[in-house]
């Protein structure tokens, strides 16, 4: 999605106002412990993808996404009532695999071949 001000703005006015429905008004026990990272909204206003994060492995991202999906309407209707705009954009909702990577790719460092470090003199 082609990201302008007005889109990263609204994006992050989602972010949070979906945070705070799933944190006062969601009771999903699927749903404990999970983080909005990042919400993009389309150009037009009418989609927003919503990545989100949790601790465990792949079994536990996928009762995440499926919590998620079942509270959606909860959550539009949360995010109409804190976020004033015309259209309350479809919510398709990711997992954002960034922080996972990070951790991939820390551990990975950690094994570096003597020859190949810079710290050797």
């Amino acid at each position: 999605m082609k990201s302008t001000p007005r889109t990263r703005k609204l994006g992050e006015s989602v972010r949070a106002a979906l945070a705070d429905v799933l944190m006062t008004e969601v009771q999903d026990p699927r749903l404990d412990l999970v983080t909005i990272t990042s919400v993009e909204v389309s150009s037009d206003l009418r989609l927003a993808n919503v990545f989100v994060i949790t601790h465990g492995g792949p079994e536990r991202y996928e009762a995440m996404l499926e919590g998620l999906r079942s509270a959606d309407k909860r959550l539009r209707a949360g995010l109409a009532e804190r976020v004033q705009i015309r259209f309350i954009p479809e919510l398709r909702y990711h997992l954002d695999t960034s922080v996972d990577e990070g951790m991939r790719i820390t551990e990975a460092l950690k094994h570096v071949p003597p020859g190949l470090s810079e710290d050797e003199e």
